[in-house]
Order: structure tokens, then sequence, then C-alpha cells
């Protein structure tokens, strides 16, 4: 079975850093992007950045100067490294993935269960 498992998530004032961390577990698959997406209180699901196997970022606007994702494919571990937050970030956020088992064909979306993040003073 495979599972995407967050952590770093917490409490930071405005302005604060944080980290966020989501690793795949499990054998015989591969990954292709992996990404964050996030759901403030209140509001729909939204993407926050996604990163590309060959390590190409993508960064929605809000994010941009702000934000930076990263991954390490020897741990399939996807990162958000998360700067100058401020109360609109507060969000729950969760990890994606997009893999396949060895010997398919097709891809799927897996997601993470949620880290909760809070900007507060």
């Amino acid at each position: 079975q495979v599972q995407l498992v967050e952590s770093g998530g917490g409490l930071v004032q405005p302005g604060g850093s944080l980290r966020l961390s989501c690793a795949a577990s499990g054998n015989g698959f591969s990954i292709n992007g992996m990404g964050w997406f996030r759901q403030p209180p209140g509001k729909q699901r939204e993407l926050v950045a996604i990163i590309s196997s060959d390590g190409t970022p993508n960064y929605a606007d809000s994010v941009k100067g702000r934000f930076t994702i990263s991954r390490d494919n020897t741990r399939n571990t996807v990162y958000l490294q998360m700067n100058s937050l401020n109360s609109d970030d507060t969000a729950v956020y969760y990890c994606y993935a997009r893999l396949r088992r060895y010997l398919s064909t097709q891809w799927s979306t897996y997601w993470g269960q949620g880290t909760q993040v809070t900007v507060s003073s």
C-alpha cells in the first residue's frame, strides 16, 4: 500500500517560517509529479506548488518568492519551505503525488492526510 505522510506543520507567528515534508512509502511504484495543495478554513482546496520528476517547480502566484518546493527522489520525499508566512497561509496542507505501480501503464493521484499550518500572533 502506498502512503503519503506529511510532517512539519504547526503554529508560527506572522513573518515566520516552516518546512513541510512528505514522504511516499511503499514498494513497487514510481513517482512523477509531487506537490502541495492547501485548504484554508471555509475555502476550497487550492494548488500551492508542484514539482516535476526532473525538479522543475511551479508555484501559485500567492506564494511565489516566499515558498520553495524541492524533492529528494532517493527518499521519495517532497519538501515545502515556507517563509514570510502570513495569516492567509493558514490552512490544512495536503501532499500529493502522481504515481504508478510497476508493470502498470496508468498514473494515479495519491493524497496525504494533511497537516495543519496556523499563522497567528
